[in-house]
């Protein structure tokens, strides 16, 4: 009886570190995507702004989302992302939510760029989240991409904003909030 019990204790260790490496797996491979993510729309931002490559060079910290969203009165989106403090070249994992009510309509799929700068800002940023709110915005996608400071939550004080639509269509106006908080699955 001793050895079957033996033998259970082991088949339970082995199959509980077995599966401690395939969530390490499954963890690298979400963080690849992402960093992957990251530097496809950092590359679109400074095709359609070559100014904005120094200015995340010499900024303290830059945070890169990719977010999917709907709307039709009640919007929302999610996405995720990543922070990046330049003085250090830590990462965080990141993500994002946006809740919204109003007179809108659309789905698209945005890229965004925040440049903070100052440190103080962008630590907050990273260790507390970050939540705006603000107005409303018109965006078109696939062949009218732009890169530019909407209205509303994104005239943020100590950071810049930028937004890149890549597909879709979203019109109207509508009060939105927007939580930023750190990916505890992927840090």
């Amino acid at each position: 009886m001793r050895l079957h019990n033996l033998f259970t204790v082991a088949a339970v260790a082995l199959s509980l570190a077995a599966g401690g490496a395939l969530a390490q797996d499954e963890k690298a491979k979400k963080q690849a995507e992402v960093r992957k993510a990251t530097q496809t729309s950092l590359q679109k931002f400074y095709k359609a702004d070559p100014k904005l490559k120094e200015a995340v060079q010499k900024s303290p910290g830059y945070a890169v989302f990719t977010t999917y969203g709907i709307s039709f009165i009640f919007g929302g989106a999610g996405g995720k992302g990543l922070a990046t403090d330049n003085k250090t070249k830590r990462v965080t994992y990141m993500d994002m939510a946006q809740a919204s009510a109003g007179l809108q309509i659309g789905a698209a799929e945005s890229e965004t760029l925040i440049i903070f700068k100052t440190p103080e800002v962008y630590r907050n940023f990273v260790d507390k989240g970050w939540e705006a709110s603000g107005g409303g915005a018109a965006q078109a996608g696939a062949g009218g991409q732009s890169v530019g400071v909407a209205a509303g939550e994104q005239a943020i004080a100590d950071a810049s904003y930028y937004t890149l639509t890549k597909n879709g269509l979203q019109a109207g106006v509508a009060v939105a909030g927007t939580k930023y908080w750190k990916d505890k699955e992927l840090n």
